[in-house]
């Protein structure tokens, strides 16, 4: 799978190992910077990660900050994006499984380097269910996103 990888400079050491474990894993990984720990805005690699899914680049990805809250806010107010905050293995899968996400957004100042790669092993391979319940949610949410409201 190919998977685009980007954070902030809170996120950049962790962004390295991970980048690693999915290479190590046989996934592409589309590196997005940041590419050191000089202060940057987590909002411009959120929306180069979101373009790089929109555009068909990756088929997934993985987004760091400090807390993984304000990337995953930032990656959701792009139509077509859906983030979600995990920090642990349950969520990383269920999230996909359930509400069909396609960013992956960790917090580096929360979760640890191993933590994370379990987290991320866990994402990629989930695959949403397409149960009818999960289906009419989602149609919902994005009902809410074209609406703008």
């Amino acid at each position: 799978m190919r998977v685009a990888i980007a954070a902030d400079h809170g996120g950049f050491p962790l962004k390295g190992r991970l980048a690693q474990v999915l290479r190590d894993s046989g996934h592409e990984v589309v590196d997005l910077g940041t590419h050191s720990t000089e202060p940057v805005d987590y909002p411009d690699y959120a929306r180069a990660l979101g373009r790089a899914i929109l555009d068909g680049q990756a088929e997934r990805g993985v987004l760091i900050c400090g807390s993984g809250a304000g990337a995953a806010i930032a990656a959701n107010k792009m139509r077509g994006i859906r983030a979600a905050l995990a920090h642990d293995t349950y969520t990383a899968h269920q999230m996909v499984e359930h509400d069909d996400v396609n960013v992956c957004c960790l917090g580096a100042r929360v979760v640890g380097a191993e933590l994370a790669a379990e987290i991320v092993s866990a994402f990629l391979p989930a695959r949403f269910t397409g149960e009818e319940r999960h289906v009419r949610r989602l149609g919902k949410v994005l009902e809410m996103e074209k609406e703008g409201k």
